[in-house]
């Protein structure tokens, strides 16, 4: 694999690489070029040289760059998402979901490109007046590993399409999939220069791209401390940040609730992806009327998740994507049998009872009785780790829920419309979920308050986050 600047495909400045492995595994997928600041300064160069052309065409011209590539990336589905599962570990069904979803939202900032974005008015003393809507120039794209394909489609699509370049950068242990995604784009119609991605390391290639006085936006989805970071190498420059953190989102399962309906709301929202998923069921608050029958019954289902390699016919769970996540995830579980604060009633180890020697597995966790103040409910746990509690009412719910840094989804899980409309109101997210969680459509805008981030991404606004307002007054 090579970087891509200026629509070539090149070696790093250094000529070093590093390995791309499977997570399940151990396997090394492939070899990728171990950029630097100096590979970033050339796609930025070569980012700048292409802004005039590409601003300059008709939003609509460029829509149909992403049309087009959308209709590639559905036929080349199947080998698309073979290669997600191999880099990222995730079964291939949801290899597969995900690589339609980054088609999904191709076509629809394709969709929303037919409608001109701007206002006019005739002000009495004043004359004509316009806003136009401008897009900012360079723009930088810091991906995770996790949803790679997503979060890839979430930033490019409304950065490209309201006329910026962008310089992005996949995460270190699943770059592959981003890669090839990029050279579809190309493939489609995109012109050198308009998409660059630049491969290695987050101290390197991410700092030089936050810290880049050329480049005018940068949009980074990670972990809190990073973000951090991000926003104080941006600072210098006054450039726009949109920072999507994670988050540590509660589900709150109301005494009137369908049990079997949120029992299965929590198979999905919690063990999706191996719980590595931002907005992932984290802290779980279940009503004392239906705790012990919802408990029951939770433990049960979780015991059925199957474990295994995501190619591997059956498999509903794989493996966590790298050591140190699994290092993380099995050390919080460990204090909890070492502290005896809490029950592990289900998965708490490695499947056979230790770590695998290549494959980063571990069984899907259900824990009661851990204190409100346990690392489990207060940080974001990136696994496939759950923490229930027992709550005497909604007030209690809510309280806890908002108890956190965090805020950027929660659910609830309820048929009364009161508690609907409570929750709604009171629950500090960027997204609430009623009677489902996770799934969020290209139409929805994302993200999150307090620690879990600024700005948005998807929808409408996301054209916002990439444009910025120029007013026109004219007296003739």
């Amino acid at each position: 694999m090579k970087m891509l600047i200026n629509g070539e495909w090149r070696d790093s400045v250094s000529g070093k690489v590093f390995t791309v492995q499977n997570p399940a595994t151990g396997d090394v997928i492939e070899e990728a070029p171990l950029g630097g600041e100096e590979d970033v300064r050339s796609a930025v160069e070569a980012a700048g040289e292409a802004f005039a052309d590409w601003s300059a065409k008709s939003q609509r011209d460029r829509s149909k760059v992403l049309f087009f590539a959308a209709v590639e990336v559905r036929r080349r589905n199947t080998d698309l998402a073979a290669l997600l599962t191999a880099e990222q570990g995730k079964p291939i069904r949801e290899a597969v979901d995900e690589i339609n979803g980054f088609a999904n939202i191709l076509e629809y900032y394709h969709a929303l490109s037919a409608g001109g974005r701007g206002e006019y008015q005739d002000l009495k003393g004043y004359g004509r007046t316009l806003v136009r809507r401008r897009p900012l120039g360079i723009c930088g794209a810091i991906i995770p590993w996790n949803m790679p394909a997503i979060i890839m489609g979430w930033k490019i699509g409304p950065a490209l399409v309201a006329g910026n370049t962008v310089v992005l950068k996949p995460a270190r242990t699943a770059p592959l999939t981003c890669t090839r995604l990029a050279e579809i784009l190309g493939g489609a119609g995109l012109p050198p220069g308009v998409l660059n991605v630049v491969t290695g390391p987050g101290e390197t290639v991410g700092r030089e791209i936050a810290r880049n006085p050329s480049i005018r936006k940068v949009s980074f989805t990670g972990e809190v401390e990073t973000g951090k970071q991000v926003a104080r190498d941006a600072a210098p420059a006054l450039k726009r940040v949109t920072l999507e953190l994670g988050g540590s989102d509660p589900m709150i399962v109301a005494g009137d609730a369908d049990i079997g309906k949120a029992v299965e709301g929590v198979i999905r929202g919690r063990y999706y992806n191996c719980g590595q998923v931002c907005t992932a069921v984290k802290r779980l608050y279940v009503d004392e009327s239906i705790a012990d029958e919802f408990v029951r019954r939770l433990t049960a289902r979780v015991e059925t998740i199957a474990v295994g390699n995501g190619m591997d016919r059956g498999v509903e769970m794989g493996p966590l994507n790298n050591r140190a996540g699994l290092h993380r995830v099995a050390g919080l579980v460990e204090a909890v049998r070492e502290r005896g604060e809490g029950a592990i009633v289900a998965g708490g180890r490695a499947p056979g009872g230790e770590e695998y020697d290549r494959g980063l597995f571990f069984l899907p966790t259900l824990i009661t009785g851990v204190p409100h103040d346990s690392p489990l409910f207060t940080e974001e746990v990136f696994g496939p780790v759950l923490p229930v509690a027992t709550v005497s009412g909604f007030d209690e719910a809510l309280a806890l829920a908002n108890n956190s840094r965090y805020g950027l989804g929660a659910s609830v899980w309820t048929r009364n419309a009161d508690l609907i409309a409570r929750a709604t109101e009171e629950l500090e997210a960027g997204i609430v979920w009623v009677n489902q969680h996770l799934k969020i459509p290209p139409e929805v805008p994302f993200g999150g308050t307090k620690e879990s981030g600024i700005g948005r991404e998807n929808g409408s606004r996301a054209l916002e986050e990439y444009t910025e307002d120029q007013a026109v007054l004219v007296r003739l």
